[in-house]
């Protein structure tokens, strides 16, 4: 069992935004983390989050996914709680409720509608933070007014995880840690990541979002990275909105990123019933639908100046994220609201 020091023995990635937010505006947080089981066909995916509407006070909440490709479905609970037991305590990301996130380990318990979730995880990374906005004034600035980093882009967990009395005992699982936050959600966006190809070590994270702009919606702008070989490649950015290519449906999404001498083609995808959908709020403004499956099949075709392309592939252990204005994606709706 990790010490109470735990959080000491390595320096924090990020930090809780939250704690500094004013009275008067609007402000959403969440620290995520997905962990998959060497081989693919189960996951876990956990979010801390924080939801503030302008002049009231934050509320927290935790979100449980338990992916499973021998069910007919995920099994998801969320727990919601005041600002009395939200918290950011020194030295670690975030607590909520019984549910704290610090450097190194992740331990909590909820009970919600009779489903009883504890989780004490240990997890280990060698792989630096990744920042998804590729200049740093970008994160003081008021757009884009979503905030996005990866802590921890490629993480190894090891522990324990329950569900309604069954334990899922977790030995080096592939996983990672994303953080995020601002005052609104982009009007669309795709999340997609994966840390265990079989072909080659390595990790792929990219987050994909179109922005409301006054009356006008940005073309898809991609921020991502590709380590293989030992080296990293970042893709994307705003001088390479052209050459980004998207075609995105609820549960599959091919996509084309391009970097500094280096072209990713790729699909994502998994069966309907290995996804889960939530209802995301922003602090001012409409809902979200956003639907999720962390054991998504993933192939990319990697091109580099100079080397034969490479494919890589990782099967059932993929994360694939969308979030639309559509409520017609056919992807059952998880019965929490948020905010």
């Amino acid at each position: 069992m990790p010490s109470d020091s735990h959080a000491t023995q390595e320096r924090t990635r990020t930090e809780a935004r939250f704690p500094r937010v004013g009275n008067a505006a609007g402000h959403y947080e969440s620290f995520y983390i997905k962990a998959t089981r060497p081989g693919g066909g189960k996951g876990i995916w956990l979010r801390h989050t924080v939801h503030k509407r302008p002049d009231e006070e934050p509320t927290g909440s935790l979100w449980v996914t338990v992916f499973d490709a021998d069910e007919p479905s995920p099994r998801a609970v969320k727990l919601t709680v005041g600002a009395d037991e939200l918290a950011a305590p020194g030295g670690a990301y975030i607590k909520v409720a019984n549910a704290l996130l610090e450097p190194g380990r992740a331990h909590g318990s909820l009970d919600v509608d009779g489903t009883a979730v504890s989780w004490d995880l240990t997890f280990e990374s060698e792989a630096p933070a990744f920042r998804h906005l590729p200049y740093d004034f970008l994160y003081g600035a008021k757009l884009p007014r979503t905030k996005l980093l990866s802590p921890y882009p490629d993480a190894r967990y090891s522990g324990a995880f329950t569900i309604d009395g069954e334990t899922t005992e977790l030995d080096s699982w592939p996983g990672m840690i994303g953080h995020n936050w601002g005052a609104e959600h982009a009007e669309r966006w795709i999340w997609t990541q994966a840390n265990e190809f079989r072909e080659a070590d390595g990790y792929f994270d990219a987050a994909l979002g179109r922005i409301k702009i006054g009356p006008w919606t940005t073309p898809w702008v991609a921020n991502g990275i590709l380590h293989l070989d030992g080296t990293s490649h970042r893709l994307g950015g705003l001088d390479r909105v052209r050459s980004t290519k998207v075609d995105e449906h609820p549960t599959a999404c091919e996509f084309e990123l391009t970097g500094k001498d280096i072209k990713v083609r790729g699909r994502v995808s998994s069966e309907p019933r290995n996804f889960v959908a939530w209802v995301y709020a922003d602090p001012v403004g409409p809902e979200h639908n956003t639907v999720n499956c962390s054991i998504s099949d993933m192939e990319l075709t990697v091109e580099r100046k100079g080397l034969e392309p490479v494919r890589l592939e990782c099967i059932g252990a993929a994360a694939y994220e969308l979030g639309m204005r559509e409520t017609d994606h056919g992807i059952p709706l998880q019965p929490y609201p948020d905010g």
